[in-house]
């Protein structure tokens, strides 16, 4: 699911960065579907939601 979440982001991303001419059309294309910066970008998804349940817990936060 993180993946799936994580292309739709990149997709997102790059296709403002093309809007806002700042990056190629083609070089947006391949950022969503380059395999490995879909791995990376769902790992830091993954370390955010477990980084904001531990300061969650600790602040005594609903979890």
């Amino acid at each position: 699911m993180t993946a799936v979440i994580a292309r739709i982001l990149l997709r997102y991303a790059a296709a403002a960065l093309v809007t806002a001419g700042l990056l190629d059309s083609d070089i947006a294309l391949q950022i969503g579907a380059d395999p490995d910066l879909l791995a990376l970008l769902g790992a830091g998804l993954g370390i955010g939601v477990e980084m904001a349940y531990t300061a969650a817990k600790k602040l005594g936060w609903a979890t």
